[in-house]
């Protein structure tokens, strides 16, 4: 029998919220995060994009925050300006239904003009960087939050973050709460953690395993540089539902949407030389469907969060395990089926297979008749020493 969010601990004005957006019955990392969250226990939450995660932090931000606060209770620290519109974006209506106020704060904006949204917001949601100039110039203060959440943390700390992410927390009063969710627990999102949160309750979402065992199907596509960009062409024009294609640099993004426009093919770049407004245009235009296609960077695609993308291409192969987790984790979200393709040139072939293989894609990969890598064998010396051939 499935759980519901009453049974949960949510009150029935949130329930309602919910249910308007279509959201009738809570995602498995919502059923375990929402009663110890709600109960203001410290969480810490292994957790991908795309998994609801979301929700199972703003529902409790939302329940707990005071109607007549006239300062932040809550804080969200994200990595990213997108991440922060969104997670805007879905908690808004559910902070009506309580009367209370979200606003966000992240760079590629007029610092005054968010500052004045800020004043009154129960809940802020912010951008490390841009919090830390705020809270620097005193046009926002930190003094009444009592609920911390860092989302993406293991990004957050990728790119470069901590030190920001630190000064901040030094900021906060001792006695909060605070809820970590990360793609990774290890590390030095580990060291956050145990530096920062108070015997927490621990979850693993395992989202990721649940979608490359079942709802993505993975392709491995040879190619040679003279017809890659037409491999992909046939590609996008074999499937016209929303497409994510990642290159590896944001002139090669611009490029490679200059080419694919002159194809016809209805394109959008984003990368981290966009200005912001630029930036929204171009998501906007994804989100809504006027454009089917839209390349980008890594940097650029963290904290999006799109259930509708149907197809994600890697132009250009991603350098490792955890980089092709993160690209293609991004469709077959919400129970949806999805399809991850990657182009792999012929010096790049052993590489892409090593990967694959450590990510159980081996035989779809060795289906493509490509060379597969020489694995690695052990041996042991004269000196006992075992080494590498």
């Amino acid at each position: 029998m499935q759980q519901t969010f009453r049974a949960l601990g949510v009150s029935a004005a949130v329930e309602q919220a919910l249910a308007d957006r279509g959201i009738t019955g809570p995602f498995r990392i919502q059923t375990l995060v929402l009663p110890d969250a709600l109960g203001g226990r410290d969480v810490l939450a292994k957790s991908p994009t795309g998994s609801g995660k979301t929700l199972a932090f703003g529902i409790p931000l939302v329940e707990r925050a005071p109607v007549d606060g006239k300062m932040p209770s809550a804080l969200v620290l994200v990595p990213t300006r997108e991440l922060a519109l969104q997670v805007t974006e879905d908690l808004e209506p559910l902070a009506r239904a309580r009367g209370i106020r979200v606003a966000a704060a992240y760079g590629g904006a007029p610092v005054g003009a968010q500052a004045k949204r800020l004043k009154g917001a129960q809940i802020v949601i912010a951008t490390p960087g841009r919090l830390q100039d705020l809270v620097e110039r005193r046009l926002v203060s930190l003094d009444a939050v009592r609920t911390l959440v860092l989302d993406e943390a293991d990004r957050m700390l990728d790119m470069g973050f901590r030190p920001q992410v630190e000064r901040i927390i030094r900021r906060l009063p001792e006695a909060r709460q605070t809820m970590l969710f990360s793609a990774t627990l290890d590390g030095e999102v580990g060291e956050l953690a145990a530096t920062y949160t108070d015997a927490p309750a621990r979850f693993e979402n395992g989202r990721e395993q649940d979608v490359e065992d079942s709802e993505v199907e993975h392709n491995f596509v040879p190619v040679t540089a003279a017809d890659k960009v037409d491999r992909l062409v046939e590609l996008l024009q074999a499937e016209p539902g929303l497409t994510l294609v990642f290159v590896r640099t944001k002139r090669g993004a611009d490029r490679l949407a200059q080419k694919l426009a002159r194809r016809d093919i209805p394109v959008v770049a984003m990368h981290g030389d966009l200005s912001q407004p630029q930036r929204e245009r171009a998501l906007e235009k994804f989100r809504t469907g006027r454009v089917t296609t839209l390349v980008a960077t890594d940097v650029a695609a963290r904290g999006l969060d799109l259930e509708a993308i149907e197809h994600v291409i890697n132009f250009d192969p991603p350098e490792d395990d955890k980089g092709y987790v993160h690209r293609v984790g991004r469709t077959g979200r919400a129970g949806a089926s999805g399809r991850g393709s990657t182009l792999v040139l012929p010096e790049q072939q052993a590489d892409v297979s090593r990967v694959a293989a450590r990510l159980g894609h081996g035989e779809e990969f060795q289906s493509t008749g490509m060379t597969v890598a020489r694995p690695k064998l052990l041996y042991t010396s004269r000196r006992g020493r075992r080494s590498r051939w």
